[in-house]
């Protein structure tokens, strides 16, 4: 999967000049995270987000309106913890401001670390989500979408959020042709679309017929995968790892 993914960022990266070289098939590939890690939370951890934050906002309005099936405590507690990685994203933003390549690396790699705990939390309890492996798997993921999410800010890859499709969908229908726009990076915009939707039906698939940790171990994988690709990739004076103005 390392050589799989080494490949593709190297031929779907533009020149080697280009300002964001093989970061939207690496933040491609976290985007898949995303769908994957939102399956488990959605499907398995009781119909709340660790990732998509906008829907967590409105679980919270629906549960404390009454609404069965939600629950306002396990939406503030993603959102609390999503809130904690995203600081700490920030402070690596500012820490490796000077290498985006570094700063993937490290990112992807405490990402690992955090759904690694998850993975021996799920398969330690056999895939049974009590209360407390409930809040337990929601901090942990929580904070590794959060750290996720405020380094792909801090990257500065255009319709690649790797959490967020809502304006790149919006992108893609109101800078069309059709719009009488100029219809910037279609390709990419589709792709983080077929990214997310990937990952959720993934993770759906997997969590109908295998146990919860095999879902986990698979978004696993991908930022194991991608944390060493990135270090390969950015060991060079590439103009990529600059940041961007």
């Amino acid at each position: 999967m390392y050589k799989l993914l080494t490949d593709a960022a190297r031929t779907l990266a533009p020149p080697r000049g280009d300002r964001h070289g093989p970061l939207p098939p690496l933040l491609l590939t976290l985007t898949v995270v995303t769908g994957l890690v939102d399956a488990v939370s959605y499907l398995s951890l009781g119909h709340v987000f660790v990732a998509n934050m906008t829907g967590n906002v409105v679980f919270l309005g629906f549960a404390l309106a009454g609404a069965e099936g939600l629950s306002a405590s396990a939406s503030v507690v993603s959102m609390a913890a999503f809130l904690a990685g995203a600081l700490a994203g920030g402070r690596f933003g500012t820490r490796f401001a000077a290498h985006r390549g570094r700063l993937l690396t490290i990112a992807t790699a405490l990402q690992a670390v955090l759904v690694a705990a998850a993975v021996i939390t799920a398969a330690a309890t056999h895939g049974k989500v009590t209360t407390t492996v409930q809040y337990t798997l929601i901090v942990l993921l929580g904070l590794a979408m959060g750290l996720q999410n405020a380094v792909a800010r801090r990257l500065g890859v255009p319709d690649l959020t790797t959490t967020v499709l809502t304006l790149t969908l919006t992108g893609l229908a109101a800078d069309s042709t059709p719009a009488g726009g100029s219809a910037p990076r279609p390709g990419r915009r589709i792709l983080s679309v077929l990214a997310m939707f990937l990952g959720a039906f993934a993770g759906g698939a997997l969590l109908l017929h295998a146990e919860l940790a095999l879902t986990l171990g698979l978004a696993l994988v991908l930022l194991a995968v991608t944390s060493v690709t990135t270090h390969r990739l950015s060991a060079s004076d590439a103009a990529w790892i600059r940041p961007q103005s």
